[in-house]
């Protein structure tokens, strides 16, 4: 069932948006050769606590972390360790997620660890842009297929792939709510988007083909291809005036 949000509640989405988002731009800010993908966990849990709120992935299915931490290859659900060790040329994906006010918010990126190559750059720039692609087409009336058509279209046409087996989804009171909303789609089909609707729109494109598997931890998400991986996300709202970004304090903004 999908539920529609009303303003006071996405007013509270917003709420846990900023803590989410400015929590993943401090992990992002603290990237550098040397740190440990646990301290950047730690990093993360200390911020989203000392604000009031809950990070939404600690015990999360059983998720031991407060952040996934996905470095290179690894898709998703990278399990933060003091044993895997940022290096310089790696990028790193950081999923966040906040519980503030009886609800969630949850966003990611992925950042660069000093200088990494050409290749790698060009498919973070790509793998953006298609959110935004994304966001752009998630309006009063369009259907779920919509967003996924404009993700794929503008990453595949630059010869990345996207990754099936995991979608964005709805998001409020619980993590994960219907609709499914996938990275891939045809134009015209799927749920139709009306206003008060709150979703996690986040692409996962790989720099080879998009098959992935998962490893014996049961979270871990790996390429199966071993070649890089990005995962950028934020959570919208529909509303009247276009798509509401509630996670807009994050990497970019200066707010």
């Amino acid at each position: 069932m999908i539920i529609v949000k009303t303003l006071r509640e996405i007013e509270l989405m917003k709420e846990a948006g900023k803590v989410s988002s400015r929590a993943l731009k401090l992990a992002g800010e603290s990237i550098e050769p040397g740190i440990t993908t646990a301290e950047i966990d730690e990093i993360v849990r200390k911020y989203i606590e000392s604000h009031g709120a809950k990070p939404s992935f600690l015990g999360y299915g059983g998720f031991p972390a407060s952040a996934c931490v996905s470095v290179n290859n690894v898709v998703i659900h990278g399990i933060p360790s003091k044993k895997c060790v940022v290096k310089d040329g790696d990028i790193v994906s950081i999923d966040v997620g906040a519980y503030l006010g009886g609800f969630h918010a949850d966003n990611a990126w992925t950042f660069p660890c000093g200088t990494i190559s050409k290749e790698a750059q060009m498919l973070l720039d790509a793998t953006k842009e298609s959110l935004y692609e994304g966001i752009k087409a998630a309006k009063i009336g369009a259907r779920v297929g919509d967003i996924g058509n404009a993700v794929q279209q503008y990453v595949e046409s630059r010869g990345y792939s996207v990754v099936r087996d995991f979608v964005g989804h709805g998001v409020g009171a619980q993590l994960h709510e219907e609709p499914s909303v996938p990275n891939y789609g045809t134009h015209g089909r799927g749920v139709r988007l009306c206003k008060g609707m709150t979703i996690a729109i986040e692409p996962m494109i790989n720099l080879g083909g998009y098959e992935v598997q998962v490893l014996d931890d049961d979270w871990t998400t790996v390429t199966k291809d071993g070649k890089l991986s990005a995962h950028f996300e934020h959570s919208i709202a529909i509303t009247e005036d276009g798509p509401l970004i509630l996670t807009d304090y994050g990497p970019e903004s200066n707010k």
